[in-house]
């Protein structure tokens, strides 16, 4: 199937000092998308004039409309000319000239309906930031499809918007981007094409730097979140698996990464996944915690706004 136009999407806030690195980065390219699109959330810096300089077309929205898949499906929409699908955030720096490019190519498989890129860490990533890039993004490329879930379980879905791209025709009959859901838009989409024959490519090779220093607060709500999600999208895990098997393996390995590099830091790390632990069961069981209390246990409060969270 031949590749024809592509689109380059990054939904914007207060990019900050990073974003003109991204945008100077994708200016570096030596593959060029035919649209690219900012979908910017009332940002009050200089991010959209950015955007518009580096050719750019930009849409403004309130920042209460901002969704994680409402909002990239209007990307989605709004370049409906275009078949292949790129997505970024506004902190993941394209680590290559050629990474645009090697993650595109994986669309000349005609199995392949959605991809992403190895995300490495920042240069100032500290040991936990850092050891989570190197887990979920090894140095190997493979292609993961639903024959895949007995041995990867939940993580066969798995892909991340940082630096992912979709084939329009598998992301439409997979319904979309889901319109309002706390996060993971991206793996519910992809486990949607999964169930319908697509196959999911991780090109290595395609890279991008991206990476977070959470605090220990924003651990326990981002995972809060992640038991809010596979509480209220209980497919997910019903098809591929339980999201603890692959917690386990990610605790074990990011003791043995601080013994090795930051050993002073087991104590923090133990503590950290400690509360990630509790802040997920809190989540697999938010229907039985007061509406009022929950924007505050979250990374995602936003979302707690929307009539479709009651």
């Amino acid at each position: 199937m031949p590749l024809n136009k592509i689109a380059l999407i990054i939904p914007t806030l207060n990019g900050g000092p990073r974003w003109q690195e991204a945008l100077d980065a994708i200016d570096m390219q030596s593959l060029q998308a035919d649209r690219k699109l900012v979908i910017d959330s009332g940002s009050d810096d200089d991010t959209a004039n950015l955007a518009r300089q580096h050719g750019f077309d930009v849409i403004s929205i309130a920042r209460r409309q901002f969704n994680h898949g409402a909002t990239r499906q209007q990307g989605a929409d709004h370049v409906a000319d275009c078949d292949i699908l790129v997505y970024l955030t506004q902190d993941a720096i394209l680590d290559t000239p050629d990474s645009l490019q090697r993650l595109v190519n994986c669309f000349a498989d005609p199995h392949t309906g959605a991809a992403y890129g190895r995300q490495l860490p920042h240069a100032d990533a500290g040991p936990f930031g850092s050891h989570a890039r190197l887990f979920n993004y090894p140095p190997q490329s493979r292609q993961k499809s639903l024959a895949d879930a007995a041995e990867l379980g939940i993580k066969t879905p798995f892909l991340s918007n940082s630096f992912a791209a979709y084939r329009r025709e598998a992301l439409q009959q997979a319904g979309g981007f889901p319109a309002n859901v706390i996060l993971a838009e991206d793996m519910i989409a992809a486990a949607r094409m999964l169930q319908n024959g697509w196959h999911i490519a991780y090109a290595a090779e395609a890279a991008a730097r991206h990476s977070h220093d959470y605090s220990l607060l924003e651990e326990f709500r981002r995972y809060f979140d992640t038991g809010v999600l596979h509480t209220r999208e209980p497919w997910l895990l019903q098809a591929f698996g339980k999201a603890e098997k692959s917690g386990g393996g990610f605790v074990r390995s990011e003791l043995a990464y601080l013994r090795r590099h930051a050993p002073w830091l087991i104590p923090q790390g133990m503590l950290r996944n400690a509360l990630k632990y509790l802040g997920y069961q809190l989540g697999k069981h938010e229907r039985h915690l007061p509406h009022m209390l929950k924007p505050h246990l979250s990374m995602h409060r936003r979302y707690w706004q929307s009539p479709t969270s009651l």
